[in-house]
């Protein structure tokens, strides 16, 4: 798009300064500050901005402009536009896309909509387009843009400059030529600066890194992530089980795949999608919320019914109702910091058969010295604020037997919960904030009715 000046991020000033155009009423002057801005800021803008706003500021884009904004955006927000569009303006949006984008946004679109686009694209591109959209859109596949630069490994440098020299176009970035037989099967890379610095009648054969290895079509986005991170990657081919070159993986996918993850590792935390409309509408952002505070309800009811379980010793020793709380609080935070740190170690790919037995056991011994020690302090603190031995041993006790159960909950849950195919993040914190509380409450309580009766 034209642009007079491209910020690397739309500042708070930037979005001040449009918000009052808009507000005043100056559409021509806020198109100028539009056009200066690239299409990753305008998306911000527009997500940064109530539906009302949004509205008004999308019809100030040019319609050329469109297609590179709604890639920019997230899936709600992206979807926000897209259903207020016609065919029409769909089909012109996909002009000049690249393939992996144009499948992003249709498989946010119905079946019988995605067909009509497709009909009315040219049939080299729609077959393109229809092979990426064949892959799950968190595979290797799904990230995939099959348009290559493909030569053989019999010619020389000289030629295979002439051959990209021909192109009107390269796909970007290029930062290796991906070596193919004649059955486009897959034989190498080579990459750009080799090409470059090379004597002119070198072949091809004699600079090809064979330490660049394809990556398989059904690997999962987030191993692809881990690769390009690992090796330093800007792009990758991806291959069929046969070794066919079908495309490549190029960086700026795999940033939006960690973004993702990092929005879903956070959102999930609270039971939120990590495509939540910051500025979506009250009625839906309700309905979305109250869902998971109708499960946590449930987990609340569960501990309260066991603090009912023992009301007569709470009547008793009122003293148990003040310090109660201690145990639960302390086994919530002990058991969520290994959470996170599992499902960190998760993401990252650290965790496997070999060594979770030594992760599970450090964890144990983690909970008990943490249980020991802060065992002593409560303990103390009790003491001195009762002058009662007996709750003094109960609350002592019952900490360090909630510390120990709530880390090797925290360790254990994420893999119970993977191998069951339920997500750790948006599932464990519920799961482990019952744990927690179920034994805080029934070690502190019951430890209490066996010494008090």
């Amino acid at each position: 798009m034209p642009q007079q000046q491209q910020s690397l991020a739309l500042s708070e000033d930037q979005l001040e300064a449009l918000n009052k155009t808009l507000n005043y009423g100056m559409p021509e002057h806020t198109r100028q500050m539009l056009n200066s801005l690239s299409a990753a800021d305008i998306a911000h803008l527009l997500e940064s901005s109530p539906p009302r706003q949004r509205s008004i500021l999308w019809k100030l884009i040019p319609v050329e402009d469109e297609g590179d904004v709604l890639n920019e955006m997230g899936e709600e927000v992206r979807q926000f536009f897209i259903d207020q569009m016609n065919i029409q303006e769909l089909i012109s949006i996909f002009e000049d896309q690249d393939v992996d984008d144009i499948a992003d946004i249709l498989q946010q679109l119905p079946k019988q909509i995605t067909y009509r686009v497709l009909d009315s694209m040219d049939y080299q591109n729609r077959q393109r387009v229809e092979e990426v959209l064949a892959y799950p859109e968190n595979t290797a596949g799904g990230l995939m843009n099959t348009d290559t630069v493909t030569v053989r490994k019999d010619i020389t440098v000289e030629v295979a400059l002439r051959y990209l020299r021909q192109h009107n176009s390269l796909p970007q970035p290029l930062d290796q030529l991906l070596v193919v037989d004649r059955f486009d099967q897959f034989q190498g890379a080579v990459p750009i600066s080799d090409l470059l610095t090379a004597d002119p009648s070198t072949l091809l054969a004699d600079l090809i890194d064979h330490a660049i290895q394809p990556v398989p079509v059904s690997m999962e986005d987030t191993h692809v992530a881990q690769l390009f991170e690992r090796e330093d990657l800007v792009s990758a081919p991806v291959v069929d089980e046969s070794c066919h070159l079908l495309g490549r993986i190029t960086v700026d996918d795999v940033v939006d795949v960690i973004r993702d993850e990092a929005e879903h590792s956070i959102m999930s935390m609270a039971g939120l999608d990590e495509d939540e409309d910051t500025f979506a509408p009250v009625l839906r952002t309700t309905r979305r919320r109250a869902v998971w505070l109708g499960i946590n309800l449930i987990t609340a009811f569960i501990a309260s019914g066991v603090i009912g379980l023992f009301q007569e010793t709470i009547d008793q020793v009122v003293a148990l109702a003040v310090l109660m709380p201690i145990v639960a609080s302390m086994g919530g935070i002990a058991g969520s910091q290994t959470l996170t740190l599992i499902i960190r170690a998760m993401a990252l790919g650290q965790i496997g058969k070999s060594n979770t037995t030594w992760l599970l056991t450090r964890e144990g011994l983690v909970g008990l010295l943490n249980g020991l020690f802060w065992a002593i302090v409560v303990s103390a603190a009790a003491m001195v604020w009762f002058d009662d031995q007996t709750i003094t041993l109960v609350i002592g006790l019952s900490m360090v037997i909630n510390l120990v159960v709530a880390v090797l909950s925290g360790a254990m849950l994420p893999l119970v919960l993977k191998s069951l195919d339920i997500d750790p993040a948006l599932a464990g914190s519920v799961i482990l904030t019952t744990i927690t509380d179920v034994v805080g409450f029934l070690s502190f309580l019951g430890l209490a009715t066996l010494f008090y009766t």
